[in-house]
């Protein structure tokens, strides 16, 4: 959520910044929020003034009533019964105000950072780099869900059976391999000095509004409403929330944590082969990366990470590209996302594996979390995660770039002591 000093203070660069999203009403939406504010400030004051006089009066009228002067006491219970009218309405608009104003601040989304492209959709993302060889197939080549049938390593009918679609079961070996790339992704990242965390699964309504699920995105989560929680879409949400309402002290700065968790989502349900198979599932496994770090560190900590998720790929063997998206694709709550695809040879065609962003204050100020500066002032600090890997496409890629005339899929070696085989198949 932005702070409505920097909505009144940077007013041009945040227009700038919601033009470059594409967001409707951006100017108008801004002035209410001012407008909100002032008035929020003025009823403040209103009722601050109004408590404090007859705070004032009611010293006044013990002293009259000791002195004997009833007449007079009487005179200033009235005007304090006036008061109290006053503190008390004001008190009531002033409560609404703040909802209203609060309410407004939730629909505003994150200013792009300077680097950011202008563009409307993913046609308009710029490709950073590229890095890679891509395998070159023989035509009888197979997407993966025909290759996860002969195998029989993942089975969607059974899935759909026990929930519905988008919630596979793995078998066998296929199982095993994902025990494998959550095993070597936690490793990786504890070996580049993240703290692994296994956080819950279900969140409450506070930690979705403190990471900025809620209230833009709770029609793609799922909703456990006879407690009113919900499944998690990613560990950030409920890693970043272990920090909800701190003051981090600098010599702790940065934080740096790994998780690995099953993620639901109900985004999926689209028709084509662009979502067959395990290009889109509504659960699937994910390891997150997530940092906490000073608004002047959190740049590089940025690059950093995508630098970690890249030696992830390359030592994969996939080819990949790394994307900056503009501003029209980012999510609501980033400053600044870079997407990192895989390409996936059979159905020649990018996926989508990782995504990671700085948010900058957005959510820390959601959040409350905070450090103390030079001059022990409280300021906001820079929250950001990547997706250090996600599972289903990773599957997908390795699957359709590795297969083998004989049948079988080899596996990167990297993988083989997680596995305990080197290949799926025969």
């Amino acid at each position: 959520m932005l702070q409505v000093s920097v909505l009144k203070e940077q007013t041009d660069r945040v227009l700038a910044g919601l033009a470059k999203r594409n967001f409707p009403n951006a100017e108008a939406e801004v002035q209410r929020i001012l407008s909100l504010d002032q008035r929020r400030r003025q009823l403040q004051t209103e009722h601050d003034s109004a408590q404090g006089e007859a705070n004032k009066l009611a010293q006044q009228i013990g002293g009259l009533m000791k002195s004997g002067d009833k007449a007079g006491a009487e005179t200033l219970k009235v005007r304090t019964a006036e008061l109290k009218q006053q503190t008390k309405a004001a008190a009531e608009e002033l409560t609404q105000t703040e909802k209203e104003l609060q309410d407004a601040l939730y629909r505003i989304p994150n200013v792009p950072h300077a680097s950011v492209p202008a563009g409307r959709s993913a046609d308009d993302n710029e490709v950073v780099r590229e890095v890679g060889q891509k395998p070159e197939l023989p035509a009888d080549a197979q997407p993966h869900w025909e290759l996860i049938k002969k195998l029989d390593i993942i089975d969607f009918e059974l899935g759909n059976k026990i929930t519905g679609a988008g919630f596979p079961v793995y078998k066998g070996q296929g199982a095993r391999l994902q025990r494998a790339l959550i095993n070597f992704f936690l490793e990786q990242a504890i070996d580049a000095g993240y703290t692994e965390i296994q956080p819950p699964i279900l969140i409450n309504e506070a930690s979705g509004y403190g990471t900025g699920q809620l209230p833009d995105k709770e029609g793609q989560m799922y909703h456990a409403t006879a407690d009113d929680l919900y499944l998690i879409p990613t560990a950030e949400v409920p890693i970043t929330n272990l920090y909800r309402d701190e003051i981090i002290p600098t010599e702790r700065l940065p934080i740096r944590n790994a998780g690995y968790t099953p993620c639901f989502r109900r985004e999926a349900g689209s028709w084509g082969a662009h979502v067959r198979g395990l290009n889109r599932l509504h659960q699937f496994d994910k390891v997150e990366i997530v940092q906490i770090a000073k608004p002047e560190d959190s740049y590089a900590a940025l690059d950093g990470m995508v630098a970690h998720i890249e030696g992830l790929l390359q030592q994969l063997g996939l080819p990949y590209r790394v994307l900056r998206l503009c501003g029209g694709d980012m999510g609501f709550t980033s400053a600044l996302t870079y997407d990192l695809e895989v390409w996936s040879a059979a159905q020649q065609r990018w996926l989508e594996v990782s995504s990671a962003s700085n948010f900058e204050t957005y959510q820390a100020n959601r959040l409350k979390l905070r450090y103390r500066d030079e001059n022990n002032k409280t300021q906001l600090l820079h929250t950001l995660n990547g997706s250090a890997l996600a599972l289903p496409r990773i599957v997908a890629a390795l699957m359709e770039n590795n297969q083998q005339p004989d049948g079988t899929i080899k596996l990167p070696e990297v993988l083989h002591r997680y596995c305990g085989f080197q290949q799926l198949g025969q």
